[in-house]
């Protein structure tokens, strides 16, 4: 029988969430149900609230979750009832091309879930009365519940908090990861991170988990450059006092090895490649508004050998990525504790928005545990 549950409804972009009562129809075959434990407030979401990337409306937000399986739909062997799990946005099949030679980002299996902004077989389990409510990413975590496909979800062991468990389904992968997965040769190198978001601030992270001997990080809010000092940031640059480029040439005379750009802006971005030194490059691991584009010097990236790579989801495969992360976490060298921001009720989603676009410190987060506490 349909589930009633209490999501967090965008009716058109630009419009503030509206927090609803939904019924929730029960997993089909390969499909679960999750109690959403803790969902991430991603920027991604934002562009989606805002129209920068498009969707079909109405729809729930929310991408980056955690939570526990419930029911399970026939033919699911990954997970069963109990098992705590971390959501992925960007699903694998295992089998095509792009997951057949290392790159499981680019599965072309998640492209039904965008183009239809429903789950796998391209529908969606959510009503409201006798009008269908569509799915973002095929996760829509801004609820109290979601049905999602089994290769949505990734176990995790019970004793990682929620809110960590979150975070590393989006952000920390995303950043860790391109580290990792993207940036070769890190150990001693110079590393400047553009943006000291939640994604921002877990590359610094991975940067000095590899060793990177410089690591610069550069924003507009004094709170999350101390926090980026705080996480291994060697040195700090606020733009809103000086030129980043500049500042970035006093620190490393002849430009960084390696940019990691996390806001999506054109102008960052030019910053960036303007910022390295002959034969670095820029890994550009952030989203921005359908159509944006930049400019590159094109005798700069020819004389000088500059790169311009972009890394989706930190590159990385998430099935195996995902748990080494949180096994680095257990054993401390992942400081992620750090990273929790505010974190708010669903009933407040849209304080929880507005805080991520005010420059909150640290991952802003919904505690759905908090809501299903409640009487």
């Amino acid at each position: 029988m349909p589930l009633a549950v209490r999501a967090a409804v965008l009716d058109e972009p630009g419009t503030p969430l509206r927090v609803e009562e939904l019924t929730l129809a029960e997993p089909k075959e390969g499909e679960v149900l999750v109690r959403i434990q803790a969902s991430g407030v991603c920027h991604t979401d934002l562009h989606y609230l805002a129209g920068d990337l498009t969707c079909a409306t109405p729809i729930v937000p929310g991408h980056e979750g955690a939570g526990i399986v419930e029911q399970v739909g026939p033919g699911v062997t990954r997970v069963r009832p109990g098992d705590h799990v971390v959501l992925m946005w960007r699903p694998r099949c295992g089998n095509c091309a792009y997951c057949s030679t290392g790159r499981p980002a680019l599965c072309e299996t998640a492209r039904i879930q965008i183009a239809t902004n429903g789950l796998l077989d391209g529908t969606t389990r959510l009503r409201r009365g006798a009008q269908d409510v569509h799915h973002l990413l095929g996760a829509s975590c801004f609820a109290e519940r979601c049905v999602v496909a089994e290769q949505s979800v990734i176990p995790v062991p019970a004793d990682i908090p929620p809110r960590i468990a979150a975070l590393v389904g989006c952000a920390v992968v995303t950043g860790v990861g391109s580290v990792l997965n993207v940036v070769t040769g890190a150990a001693g190198s110079s590393v400047l991170v553009v943006g000291a978001g939640g994604v921002g601030l877990s590359s610094v992270i991975g940067a000095r988990l590899v060793g990177a001997g410089q690591i610069i990080v550069a924003d507009l809010v004094p709170q999350r450059l101390e926090l980026a000092a705080r996480l291994g940031a060697t040195h700090t640059i606020d733009t809103r006092e000086v030129d980043l480029v500049d500042a970035v040439h006093d620190i490393c005379a002849d430009g960084v090895d390696w940019a990691l750009e996390a806001v999506g802006r054109a102008r960052t971005i030019e910053q960036s490649f303007a910022a390295l030194r002959k034969g670095g490059a820029v890994v550009a691991i952030g989203l921005g508004r359908v159509g944006a584009t930049f400019e590159v010097p094109i005798n700069q990236l020819v004389q000088q050998e500059k790169r311009l790579i972009g890394s989706l989801y930190g590159s990385a495969n998430t099935v195996t990525d995902i748990p080494k992360l949180l096994e680095l976490y257990r054993a401390g060298r992942l400081p992620l504790d750090e990273l929790l921001g505010p974190a708010y009720p669903l009933s407040q989603v849209n304080d929880a928005c507005q805080a991520l676009l005010d420059g909150a410190v640290g991952r802003v987060v919904l505690d759905l545990d908090r809501d299903h506490e409640e009487p």
